[in-house]
C-alpha cells in the first residue's frame, strides 16, 4: 500500500534468516529461532538458555559458581549440596553440565542447579562445573567458595551405671555432623520412658529395682536425629546398701631445689583415720590434694601453698588440711602454711594453725648462719614438725595408723604424718628436701633424710618434685573384707592384705561400690 511503513525484515542472504544488530533480535524468540546478528558477526540460535552461536563450536566455562549445603535429613556421611551456575553464552550452545566436588564427588544435569550427594559430614568442599554439547567439553568454572557440608549426627556411645531405682548414664559424642547437637535421647530396654538430656551425663530415673536393663541413644543437630547408638552394657539397679569404710589421708613428701637460691614446697598435709559409711550405687568423688609450690628468685611473694584432700557424695564429706606452704628464697621470709603448713627461708614465715586431729606445722630451716639453708612449708599430721639444716621434718605420726603398717609391703608408705619441708639453696651445697613422717609413731619420720633433688623423704606419700614443688597426698578407703568396685575413674590400685580390700588413689578419681 502506498504510503505505508512496513519494519525491515530484509533476509541475510542465508536462506531468508533475519538479520541486524544485537539489539535487533525478536522480542519473542520461540525455541529453534535463527539470526544473524552483525554485530557479533554469525548466526546464533535461541535455545533454553537464551542467544548461543549458531556455529559448530565448544560451549564455554559456565560462571557464578555457588554451591548450599542441603542439611536437613541428610544421613551422617551423606552430606548434600545443591551447585548453582549460569551457562557462558560465548561458546557453543550445551547439552549437559557436569558439576566436580574437590571431595571427589560429582553429578550431572541438563539445567542448574545440580544436587551432589554422598560428601562426608562436616566436610568443605569447593566446585567446579563444566559444560558439555555435541563439538566437546569446555574448560572447568572457576571454583565456588568452600561450603561446610551438614548431616545429622553420628551415633553416640553409652555406658551405665546402675544406681537405686536408677541408672547413671554417660554419653561419649560422635561425629556433629557439623552442626552442634542440642539433645541426647536415652531409651531403656525394657522400656520404661524415653529421657531427653542436653549433657553427656544423665541420671535416668523410673527404673525397677531387680530389673535388668541396657539403654540405647540418639544425638539432635538441626538437621535431624542419628541413627541409634549400640546398647549399653547392661546394668541392674538395686536399694542402695550402706558400706562401712575407712578413709585416711597420707601425706605428701616435700621437695628440694638444686642449683637455686629458692625453697622447695612442703608436702601435702595428711588427716587422721576417718570412718565413713558409704553407700552402693552412688559414685563418690575422692580428690587428692597437692603439696606446696617451690620458692623463685628473686620473688616468690605470690606463691600459693597446696590444695585440699577429701572426699563427697551422698552425705559424705571429709577434707584434708591444706596442703603444704610454699618454699622460700633464702634471703626472704618463708612461705606461709595452711593447718599442714610450715615455713622456711633466712626469717621464718607464719606456720599454718594446727586443726584438731589433722596437722600441725613443718620444721623450719637454718635462720642464723651462711649459706642460710632454708625449709620450704611442710605438711602435718599428729605432731609438730622439727627444725633442721638442710630442711624440715615431717610432723610425727600416731599409733593410730599402726594398724595401717600392711601397707607397707604392698607399696604404700607407712607415714601418715605431715611432708617435711623442701631445702633451699643459697651457697656451695643444695639443701636435702624434707620427707614426710614416719607411720610408726615414735618419731619425725627422719625427715632430714630426703635426697637432694627430690625430697622423697623416708616415708612421704607421693614425693616432691624436682621443679620445687611438694608432694601430692594419698587417699586410701578401706573395707573390712573382700569387695570389688563397680566403676573407678583415676586409675585407683586395687589390693587385698590382712583380711582388707584397699583402694589406693594417687590422682583424683571416683569409685562407686
Amino acid at each position: 500500500m502506498e504510503g505505508s511503513i512496513m519494519a525491515d525484515l530484509r533476509a541475510s542472504g542465508l536462506g531468508g534468516v533475519p538479520k541486524g544488530a544485537t539489539a535487533d533480535r525478536p522480542s519473542s524468540p520461540s525455541i529453534g529461532d535463527v539470526f544473524y546478528n552483525g554485530t557479533l558477526g554469525y548466526q546464533e540460535v535461541y535455545s533454553p538458555f537464551g542467544w548461543f552461536p549458531l556455529n559448530p563450536i565448544v560451549s564455554a566455562a559456565p560462571t557464578s559458581v555457588v554451591g548450599t549445603n542441603v542439611g536437613t535429613s541428610r544421613a551422617y556421611n551423606n552430606g548434600a549440596v545443591s551447585v548453582a551456575f549460569t551457562p557462558n553464552t560465548a561458546g557453543g550452545v550445551p547439552t549437559s553440565f557436569n558439576v566436580t566436588a574437590s571431595t571427589g564427588q560429582t553429578g550431572s544435569g541438563t539445567t542448574s542447579p545440580i544436587v551432589l550427594t554422598g560428601i562426608a559430614s562436616a566436610a568443605t568442599p569447593t566446585f567446579t562445573v563444566t559444560a558439555t554439547n555435541n563439538y566437546g567439553t569446555s574448560s572447568a568454572s572457576s571454583a565456588s567458595s568452600a561450603v561446610t557440608v551438614t548431616t545429622v549426627p553420628q551415633a553416640p556411645s553409652i555406658s551405665a551405671a546402675s544406681g537405686n531405682a536408677l541408672a547413671t548414664i554417660t554419653i561419649t559424642p560422635g561425629n556433629n555432623g557439623g552442626s552442634s547437637v542440642t539433645q541426647y535421647t536415652i531409651t531403656s530396654n525394657p522400656t520404661t520412658t524415653t529421657q531427653t538430656t542436653s549433657n553427656t551425663t544423665y541420671t535416668f530415673t523410673g527404673l525397677t529395682n531387680g530389673t535388668t536393663y541396657t539403654f540405647t541413644a540418639t544425638a539432635t543437630n538441626a538437621n535431624g536425629i542419628s541413627t541409634a547408638s549400640s546398647a549399653s552394657n547392661s546394668v541392674t539397679p538395686a536399694d542402695a546398701m550402706p558400706l562401712s569404710m575407712n578413709a585416711l589421708v597420707i601425706a605428701g613428701g616435700g621437695a628440694c631445689v638444686n642449683n637455686d637460691a629458692s625453697g622447695g614446697g612442703g608436702g601435702a598435709g595428711g588427716v587422721l583415720l576417718h570412718n565413713l559409711t558409704l553407700l552402693t550405687n552412688n559414685a563418690y568423688t575422692v580428690v587428692v590434694g597437692g603439696g606446696g609450690a617451690g620458692g623463685s628468685y628473686p620473688s616468690n611473694m605470690e606463691i600459693s601453698n597446696g590444695t585440699n584432700s577429701y572426699i563427697t557424695g551422698s552425705g559424705v564429706s571429709i577434707t584434708q588440711s591444706v596442703g603444704g606452704g610454699y618454699g622460700a628464697q633464702t634471703d626472704q621470709v618463708g612461705g606461709n602454711g595452711g593447718s599442714g603448713g610450715g615455713n622456711g627461708g633466712r626469717q621464718p614465715g607464719t606456720p599454718g594453725q594446727p586443726t584438731s586431729g589433722q596437722g600441725n606445722a613443718g620444721g623450719i630451716g637454718n635462720q642464723n648462719s651462711y649459706p642460710y639453708i632454708g625449709a620450704g612449708g611442710g605438711g602435718g599430721a599428729g605432731g609438730a614438725g622439727s627444725p633442721a639444716s638442710s630442711g624440715g621434718h615431717g610432723g610425727a605420726a600416731t599409733s593410730t595408723y599402726s594398724t595401717w603398717a600392711s601397707h607397707t609391703s604392698s607399696g604404700v608408705s607407712g607415714a601418715y604424718a605431715g611432708g617435711g619441708g623442701g631445702g633451699s639453696w643459697y651457697g656451695q651445697t643444695p639443701g636435702n628436701g624434707g620427707g614426710g613422717g614416719a607411720g610408726n609413731g615414735i618419731n619425725d619420720g627422719n625427715g632430714q633424710a630426703g635426697s637432694a633433688n627430690t625430697g622423697s623423704g623416708a616415708g612421704g606419700g607421693n614425693r616432691g618434685a624436682s621443679n620445687g614443688a611438694g608432694g601430692s597426698g594419698i587417699i586410701i578407703l578401706r573395707y573390712t573384707g573382700s569387695i570389688n568396685a563397680v566403676s573407678t575413674t583415676g586409675s585407683p590400685s586395687r589390693y587385698e592384705t590382712g583380711g582388707y580390700t584397699y583402694y589406693k588413689f594417687n590422682n583424683t578419681g571416683s569409685i562407686t561400690f
